[in-house]
Parts: C-alpha cells; structure tokens; sequence
C-alpha cells in the first residue's frame, strides 16, 4: 500500500508568514500552483495560503444582520466572522490571508487516507509533517500519478 511519503513532493514551494500577498500571489500564478504551505523559520506549519484565499480579497464584505431595539442595534451574526473576513480583503501578507490549522497528514499516511481526505473535504493539496516539521506535500496531482501504468511499480521500488 502507498503512503505519503512514497508519492510526496519534499522539493516544494512554501510562504513564510510576512511574505507579501503580491508576491505569494505572483509565485502561485507562475508556478501553476494552487496553494503552498506556509512555514515559520523553523519550518514549522503554520498555515495554508491558496489561490482561494487570495480570491477572498476581491468579494464584496455581508455587512452582518441586525435589528433594532429601543434604537440600539443588535447584531444577528458574529463580529469575528465579519472582523476575519475584513482581514482577508485587506490582506498584506500571507499571514493575513492564509488559512490558519491546516489539517495535514503524517507520512505513513496511506493513498485511501489521502484520497478520503482530499474527496470529502475538498481540499487540493495535504501538508505531510513529521515530528512538528514540514516534510512534503501532496497534491491531487500525485495521487492521479498512481493510477497510471507503471507509476505503481515505480514508486514502491524507490521504498
């Protein structure tokens, strides 16, 4: 059975968290990519920064709900919500759009864990950490790779 660390990608594209959003934008455009982690100087995990998180910062701001009572007004929604999504729009740096917690896989992680993940939570790509620092990724693109001939074969020789 294939694991994470038999298909990950360990050469990778990351962000440091003051990174400016420009820049990570221009890396994930020219690099056809559409997230990379995003690490502290240790190279811990600290977040996720994808294309989707950069589009966030073109919507239109929900004002949130809200009634009144005797001329005050009462919010029908979350304040953090709104306060996240102001931070999104304005974002500057990575660390101001990136997802935060990202959940990532260990790397005896195996293909079916990967797949399960990625299909029922939606997510394109999967950050391999072991020991509290990131080692790889990986990608829906490297679990496609598995299906083709050979690829199989290939992969469980280099383990």
């Amino acid at each position: 059975m294939l694991k994470a660390k038999d298909i990950m990608t360990s050469q990778m594209v990351t962000f440091f968290p003051e990174t400016p959003i420009v820049e990570a934008a221009k890396v994930l455009l020219e690099r056809r990519i559409n997230g990379a982690p995003v690490v502290d100087r240790e190279g811990k995990l600290k977040g996720i920064l994808c294309q989707s998180d950069l589009i966030a910062q073109q919507k239109r701001l929900p004002l949130p709900p809200v009634f009144t009572l005797l001329d005050g007004l009462i919010p029908l929604a979350s304040y953090k919500t709104l306060e996240k999504d102001m931070k999104k729009i304005a974002a500057a740096t990575v660390s101001d759009a990136m997802s935060e917690d990202p959940v990532s896989i260990d790397p005896e992680t195996t293909l079916e864990q990967m797949a399960t993940l990625m299909v029922e939570r939606k997510f394109h790509t999967l950050p391999v950490v072991e020991k509290g620092r990131l080692v790889g990724i990986v990608g829906k693109e490297d679990i496609l790779r598995t299906l083709l001939p050979g690829a199989r074969d290939e992969t469980e020789q280099g383990s």
